[in-house]
């Protein structure tokens, strides 16, 4: 025996206690632990405390068992109310058993650092609640945490009490503003990847709306614009005659076509060497001055956006992450 307070072995026996304890139970009868105990003062320390023992937490008046057996039961689906009846207790103390049990289950799950290469995106959660955050380890494919909210007040409370924020190394996300500002603040050493579905994703949407101005009756062809979405390998010999006939018709906006299938296979490629990167961002710094001098506001857009983030995107070619499904790549 030692004291709790100070470890201290030097103790002194006051008398003994005793102690009923409710147990899980025993088929179907109910089962109570009737323990007897010893009370000590610590001579080292001074203070005074009781014999624990194992299973039992301190000021419970349940075994850890009984609260098991409590949430499994509540988690199959009996309520508060009706299990409290059928064991003798309140339904206020049902919840708080399986509240308690969750926590210990979320603990035990989650890693106390951060992982060293960081996923993070937003979801919607609820129409009441808005949006949620989730954070992911895109190391080994699972999720690392999930965050109420999207702005950077809503993120800045939890992300402060994060441990290991110093050992990020990388961090994949999507072309958001306010997250790039969230890792520059709270992860100082990581260095931000844009996720490629997001990117190729915001080329395609400015393509199709600088095809909707040129356009607006062949846009509106769910044929066409089925394959005006589809990357160029994709296509089927019949597909690409089909496509291939449209855009003669339209000179300018074959141009625009094929200007944005090399902006995409430049943005597809990936784990790239240092040099291999350095000879392909002149070809993207040229695709974004080419598109901050087109005439069509959406592609001037497009440029803008893509400058502001033309140091994320590169670094796209040395790591090959996405933080959809689980950073699955």
């Amino acid at each position: 025996m030692a004291c709790p307070h100070c470890q201290g072995t030097h103790l002194r026996n006051k008398g003994g206690y005793r102690r009923r304890v409710r147990h899980e139970n025993v088929g179907a009868r109910r089962c109570v632990l009737e323990l007897e105990g010893c009370k000590y003062h610590c001579l080292g320390c001074g203070r005074y405390f009781r014999q624990r023992f194992p299973g039992i937490l301190r000021w419970q008046r349940s075994s850890e068992a009984f609260q098991k057996m409590i949430f499994r039961d509540h988690l199959d689906g009996i309520n508060r109310s009706r299990l409290g009846r059928r064991e003798s207790i309140g339904a206020a103390t049902v919840e708080r058993y399986f509240r308690h049990a969750l926590k210990r289950q979320f603990t035990a799950l989650k890693p106390p650092r951060c992982p060293r290469i960081l996923g993070i995106d937003e979801h919607f959660f609820t129409r009441r609640k808005g949006f949620a955050t989730t954070l992911c380890n895109l190391k080994n494919h699972t999720i690392y945490d999930v965050v109420l909210g999207r702005s950077e007040a809503s993120l800045d409370a939890h992300l402060q009490g994060l441990e290991g924020k110093e050992d990020v190394r990388v961090v994949c996300m999507d072309l958001s503003v306010t997250y790039r500002a969230v890792v520059k603040k709270h992860f100082p050493n990581a260095r931000i990847v844009a996720d490629r579905f997001h990117v190729i994703r915001l080329v395609n949407h400015h393509f199709l709306t600088c095809w909707r101005e040129m356009d607006p009756v062949g846009s509106k062809n769910r044929g066409l614009l089925s394959l005006m979405r589809r990357h160029r390998h994709n296509l089927k010999p019949d597909q690409r005659i089909r496509l291939a006939a449209y855009l003669a018709q339209n000179p300018l906006l074959d141009v625009i076509y094929r200007a944005k299938q090399a902006l995409c296979y430049l943005l597809l490629k990936k784990r790239k060497t240092r040099r291999q990167c350095a000879l392909l961002a002149p070809r993207l710094l040229r695709a974004i001055e080419h598109l901050k001098s087109a005439g069509s506001p959406s592609l001037v857009q497009l440029g803008l956006t893509l400058e502001s983030w033309s140091a994320e995107i590169a670094c796209m070619w040395r790591f090959r992450l996405l933080i959809r499904n689980g950073g699955r790549p």
